[in-house]
């Protein structure tokens, strides 16, 4: 595995998965320093020169639980980690990581919150590496899918394997709904789009990829935010952290 970094890993608390940090400067020199230069090479700007992301040209789902590990100002001796959805060819043939983050899919690079949250590095589950390059099975995947399928979006549709739960809220946060992804669909845009199932259109189960009763979450006008299952299931339970940071959201 390219460009791996020993790092005993710590539980933490807040807002899904963290570590405490305990890393050298060299290593997190040299982590940073790696990705801000990525950073700095996939964003591009329009005319205006606002920054936009590169299109997206094709997908492959992780399905071994790579997480990604990301750190902000509120804890900067910490790093968090979310489950990596999928990894993405982009139109620039650069290869990502790419997570549901707030109201999008988003690259490993794009990541960025109120607190300055920033992408660090990979992490293997249940292992105490850190890492940075995209793995080599996968750019072989998707360079292989690529020459096979072509330079273009078609309209590939992948399941979800990190229980992704869609939020839903019509009247401002006072009440919402938690409504588990079914499947990823990208679209001509070149972005990547959550499909839910209209449980009145249900016809067959399990409900698949490509299902008609499958509809783009995104497009709904009550649509808010995604999070990964960790953060729903405490949701579900009423767990107060949990409740706490919805109503932050909400303000």
């Amino acid at each position: 595995m390219p460009n791996m970094h020993h790092q005993p890993p710590h539980s933490g608390s807040r807002g899904g998965n963290s570590r405490d940090s305990n890393r050298d400067s060299s290593t997190d020199s040299n982590i940073v320093s790696l990705c801000h230069h990525r950073q700095q090479r996939r964003t591009r700007h329009d005319d205006t020169g606002t920054p936009t992301p590169a299109h997206i040209v094709r997908l492959s789902p992780e399905y071994d639980g790579i997480e990604l590990l990301y750190a902000n100002d509120r804890h900067p001796d910490k790093l968090f980690s979310l489950k990596v959805l999928a990894w993405a060819m982009l139109d620039d043939d650069s290869i990502t990581a790419m997570v549901p983050w707030l109201k999008s899919v988003v690259a490993a690079e794009q990541l960025a919150d109120p607190l300055n949250g920033r992408w660090m590095g990979y992490r293997l589950p249940g292992s105490d590496y850190l890492f940075t390059d995209v793995p080599d099975h996968k750019v072989q995947e998707l360079n292989a899918a690529v020459d096979f399928f072509g330079h273009g979006t078609d309209g590939q549709q992948i399941p979800d394997t990190i229980g992704t739960h869609a939020v839903f809220s019509s009247d401002g946060f006072h009440t919402i709904r938690l409504v588990e992804v079914v499947s990823w669909k990208l679209t001509t845009r070149g972005e990547v789009h959550a499909l839910v199932a209209d449980e009145t259109e249900i016809t067959r189960t399990p409900v698949l990829p490509g299902d008609p009763c499958l509809s783009d979450a995104q497009t709904h006008e009550d649509f808010c935010y995604f999070f990964q299952h960790g953060i729903a299931n405490r949701i579900k339970d009423q767990d107060p952290e949990a409740l706490a940071a919805i109503a932050t959201l909400a303000e």
